[in-house]
């Protein structure tokens, strides 16, 4: 078949952008079983297999690069979180709800606009426990569920510091209920600050220390859930966090001060610790404490958690791990992420599961 220079030159110039494009499909397959107890008020037990997470929550995901010349890079990320208990859908049934977005990478950091964890989420990321069913966030369910709709996200990374920003024009559109589906979707032509949120952080990361400082402020809107069915209502958290190396093991800590201005206003401190070590290449110990300060408030508690990590291999482990929380005045905090737990009441729980990630 004749070619002209011409047709020749785009041929070669398609197959150039082709070769500098990737497309990755990735995930995470973690559940297991776990026993609670105390799960209402006339102190029932219950096994189950949570469909929240494990040690960290399941998802399939793709992941998309194209290089564009001159430090340019495009990008996408599509996420969907799975509960494996039954197949279906988590982050509010959402489709890919952990994250969906495209955006631009280049000298001047990164611009993603779509739905993304906003600067809270990184600002946590380096404590001990990770996203696990047990952990600190069991006390503030929003924690895991920092992802924001309608979000313009910028993040740098020079020398060991990272800075980033999100500004979301409505937070959350889904309306299914629970701290994934506040029912917030904003972009009012009536009230612009409805549902707007936005997220700062600065953090620093060397080879055997780090730091991280965040501010998280929420806007509510007609509907909203948990009683912000105003844009003048505000929900607040600021991050103070850090970790460090001790020869094999790695200490982790923060706090997390929150002040919700609504019908039912809210001032409290999140304190947790934790540390990791390896017993073994392949066996891991993790433990935390936490406790929420609820201020002018009887209503506290704490949480004491361990786990334990056997590699299997590089992609698939075995876990268990243990925790207690214990309620005081109305509090009814469940040890396990997305549990009940009759109030003022002590919790116990006790979780064995697999991961394995591809």
């Amino acid at each position: 078949m004749l070619r002209t220079p011409l047709i020749a030159g785009l041929i070669a110039a398609g197959s150039l952008a082709h070769a500098q494009s990737t497309v990755t499909i990735y995930g995470i397959a973690d559940t297991g079983v776990e026993r609670l107890t105390n799960v209402n008020a006339a102190g029932g037990s219950l096994t189950r297999m949570p469909n929240l997470t494990g040690t960290v929550p399941s998802r399939l995901g793709f992941r998309g690069t194209e290089d564009l010349g001159g430090g340019l890079q495009a990008f996408l990320n599509l996420e969907t979180g799975i509960a494996l208990d039954s197949g279906s859908l988590n982050n509010g049934g959402r489709l890919f709800g952990r994250a969906s977005n495209v955006g631009l990478a280049g000298p001047f950091g990164r611009i993603t606009l779509g739905r993304q964890i906003n600067m809270t989420v990184l600002a946590v990321s380096s404590h001990v426990m990770g996203p696990s069913l047990y952990s600190f966030a069991s006390h503030d369910a929003y924690i895991p569920n920092a992802i924001n709709d309608n979000a313009i996200g910028y993040l740098k990374n020079f020398s060991g510091f990272t800075v980033g920003a999100t500004y979301s024009l409505g937070r959350d559109v889904s309306a299914a209920g629970g701290p994934a589906g506040t029912n917030c979707p904003g972009e009012s032509g009536t009230d612009r600050k409805a549902c707007r949120q936005w997220t700062v952080l600065a953090k620093y990361d060397s080879a055997n220390w780090g730091a991280a400082v965040s501010h998280d402020v929420m806007r509510g809107g007609p509907g909203a859930a948990f009683g912000m069915t105003s844009s003048a209502h505000t929900d607040k958290r600021t991050v103070l966090s850090g970790w460090g190396k001790l020869g094999p093991a790695k200490i982790s800590g923060g706090i997390l001060h929150r002040e919700r201005d609504n019908a039912a206003p809210l001032e409290s401190n999140l304190v947790y610790v934790g540390a990791s070590y390896p017993l073994t290449p392949a066996l891991t110990l993790d433990a935390e404490y936490s406790r929420m300060d609820v201020k002018a408030s009887p209503n506290d508690a704490t949480m004491l958690v361990a786990r334990s990590v056997y590699s299997l291999s590089k992609r698939t482990a075995v876990y268990a791990m243990v925790g207690r929380i214990k309620n005081k005045g109305a509090s009814a905090t469940s040890v396990s992420a997305g549990g009940t737990v009759g109030a003022g009441m002590g919790q116990t729980g006790l979780m064995m599961g697999v991961r394995h990630t591809f």
